[in-house]
Formats: C-alpha cells, structure tokens, sequence
C-alpha cells in the first residue's frame, strides 16, 4: 500500500485515535480503504476539520488528492461548476481513477447542460405520484420478506433483508427478469469493488468482463423495449426518451450501473445500518418503539449516520485558491460527506444517533446542487414501509456480532450483519 499509512492490522478505535494525532498531516492518507473496512476512519477525519480542512494527499493507491471535509466548504465545492467537474473524461467521481479507456459516461459524472438532458428522462420514476403507486408493492414485498425470517436463530440481516429487498426493487424499477434478478446486486458490487482486494474479482480485466456481460444483457431487453410502447420503466424511459435513446455503449453501460449502484449500494447499506445504529443507541430503540411516529425524522437521522457513500469527487479545471489553498487545474477534489455529516459546526452533535432531531434532514448523504440524488425520495421510502413493518412485527431485533464492512471508501457498507430475532 501506497503512503505512510499502513493499516493491516486491526485496529481498536482507541489506538486509531491515538494515532491520528501522532500522525503529521503531511502523512494523512483519508481515502485508504482499509480505515473504512475498520470503522476506524472518524478520528482522521476529526482532525483534518479542526487543522487541514482542505488537505492535499501527495502518495496514496489512488495517486494525489485534495479532501474537503467541513459540510459548508462541501457545498461550495458541489455548487461551483464552472470550476469543478463531475466529467467521466476527467476521472468521474470516485476517488479510483478509470483508466482513460475504460472511462463511460453516466449522467452523475456529466458537466451541463447535457447532465440535466440525460438526468431528466428517469426522474418521472421518481414523482410522488409514481412513488404511491410504488408503495404498495413496497409494502406487500417487506412483509413477506420479513414473514419469512428464521425466529430464535442468527441469520445474515444483511444478505435476507437488506439485499434481498432492495435486488426486489431494482427488478420493479428495471422491469427486469425475477428469476435473475440477484445479477443486479453482483453487478452493483463489482461496479465498486477493488480489484484484487475487495474480494470479488482478481483483476480489472474480470470486472470488465462482467460488466460487458452486464451491458449485453441489458442490451437485450433495450432491444425488446424499443420496440413496445413506452411503458414506466427506467430502461424503457431511457430507450424512449430523446437525450437517452441514442446514447454510445458506454454511456449505456455508464448510466445502467450508476442506477443500479444508486439503487441498490445507498438503501441496502442504511437499511442495514438503521438496525446497527439502533442496537448501538438502545435509548433510541426503545424511542422508536414507544413513538412510531418517530419513523419519518429516524429514516433521514440514520441516512445522515451511515452516510451509505462516504465521498464524491470533482476535478478542478481551472488553478483556483480555495480556503487558502492552491488547487491546481487538473487537481483530484474529494468531498468527503462522511465528514461533514460529523462536522460540528453545522449538526448538533453530530456524533449522537438521535431520531428526533429538529432538523434531521440536514445531511450530505444525497449530495448538493444539481447532483443531488435523483432517487432520495424512493430511498426515504423504501427504509419508512421497512421500518414500519418491522414496529407491528418485532419488538426487537438484536445484533449479535461485529458487521463486516466493505474494503471500500467509497461504499460505506456492511458485508454481513448477524442478528437475531427473539421468538
């Protein structure tokens, strides 16, 4: 591993602390996955927001980077486009920069106009109208999902609910094949793991591959789509809609995997973190269950707490002085909303899981600006009917090991959560 930081070995919070302050911040290194996989990122990210807000990584596995870690100097940096890209061209917008030929356009790593053209032809998917009529499938699908969870014995929450759920979901808005829907979530994971790290394929050659598997499957039903009447699918609103119908391969495969990244990696990783963060907080558990009404500002409060995508990344195009630092043209900007969801000086104790927050809307997981996830209110309600359900169902549903998180710091995810429901 590329830096100063070497983290193979497990670290206690405790001595991550102790070591983000003995570390200069010259060595800092925040985007190291192996910080997210321990849950031991939070320290670094604490004393860059009092010391080096906007701090420069010289040498990292990601090459140089910029990361802004308060939530205003965030904003700032998602509003001003002139300055600052989302363009796949220029790296897109991870932290892990695609190689120049292997680079797809998708309307989120777009600049304008052409973003909003392409952003515009799926955003009827997500009206409220649209969305009531989404609800009562929602609903029927959380309840035998939950019906059909293991009383008494320790099961994976992470794999039978929250996979399970949100793969389900994904079939609905693609109008994809049931029976294959699962290929949606392994599509999901590979689209954001590390080669040779994460786990899941070796090299970046076996992700691609998959991924062509991924397009040429979709390129299959297109096909059949176009030639149906508009109907009120994601892919049959992109074959039918002007800015989309004649997009090249990799915009095709570009926005494909930005969608089902979007709607599988964000609400999969809360819906398992609200049961984490209620099994760490039981005062809020109880909260929850004495006031059900609660459900609606807890949703938004443990979308902030997970932050499910722990930054976004721009490019500078233009040299520009930035909180007193040289930013440079062509420079590597990494937001860091995972940070600026704990910034003090913009939440209340951000650090306290609290479910009724004054202003429990007041977050960064969706990002800012024109950016801002397109699909947050199917997210809000995905995670409401779940948690809904879950109330009339059980009164509590217990953690009984550590989650594995991934190896990741872009997805803030869990691997695996253990849990029990008592019979």
């Amino acid at each position: 591993m590329h830096g100063a930081m070497d983290l193979a070995r497990p670290m206690s919070l405790d001595a991550a602390r102790e070591r983000a302050m003995s570390l200069p911040l010259a060595d800092f290194d925040p985007g190291d996955p192996e910080l997210f996989r321990a849950d031991t990122h939070w320290p670094y990210f604490d004393r860059l927001r009092k010391e080096d807000p906007v701090h420069y990584c010289k040498d990292s596995m990601f090459g140089p980077y910029w990361s802004v870690t308060r939530y205003n100097d965030i904003m700032d940096i998602e509003t001003n486009h002139a300055v600052f890209s989302s363009a796949a061209s220029l790296g897109g917008i991870t932290i892990r920069d695609v190689p120049t030929d292997l680079r797809r356009e998708s309307f989120i790593a777009m600049d304008q106009p052409r973003h909003s053209a392409q952003r515009k032809t799926v955003a009827p998917m997500f009206t409220p109208t649209h969305l009531d009529q989404l609800a009562i499938s929602i609903r029927k699908r959380s309840a035998e999902c939950l019906d059909n969870l293991p009383a008494g014995e320790v099961f994976d929450w992470v794999d039978k609910v929250s996979i399970e759920l949100t793969t389900q979901m994904l079939a609905v808005l693609f109008d994809f094949p049931w029976e294959d829907r699962r290929k949606l979530t392994r599509w999901s994971d590979i689209a954001t793991t590390l080669p040779g790290v994460g786990g899941l394929v070796a090299t970046e050659d076996e992700r691609q591959a998959e991924l062509m598997d991924c397009a040429s499957y979709f390129a299959r039903l297109w096909k059949e789509r176009i030639d149906q009447p508009p109907k009120s699918d994601l892919l049959s609103m992109m074959a039918h809609g002007e800015a989309t119908r004649d997009m090249d391969p990799k915009n095709f495969l570009g926005n494909l995997i930005l969608l089902i990244v979007g709607g599988n990696d964000t609400t999969r990783n809360t819906m398992s973190g609200s049961i984490f963060a209620l099994n760490q907080h039981p005062d809020q558990y109880q909260k929850l269950r004495d006031n059900p009404a609660l459900i609606d500002s807890f949703v938004s409060e443990v979308i902030r707490w997970q932050t499910p995508l722990a930054h976004m990344r721009r490019t500078a195009l233009d040299d520009i002085e930035f909180r007193g630092r040289k930013i440079k043209k062509g420079d590597k900007v990494v937001m860091w909303y995972v940070s600026g969801n704990r910034d003090e000086q913009a939440i209340e104790r951000p650090y306290d899981f609290l479910i009724d927050r004054a202003r429990p809307r007041q977050h960064l997981s969706f990002g800012f600006g024109i950016h801002r996830c397109v699909g947050l209110r199917l997210a809000e309600l995905q995670l409401k009917i779940i948690w809904e359900e879950i109330l009339k169902r059980f009164e509590h549903i217990e953690v009984v090991g550590e989650p594995k998180r991934v190896y990741s710091s872009f997805v803030k995810g869990y691997e695996t959560l253990p849990v029990r429901i008592n019979a």
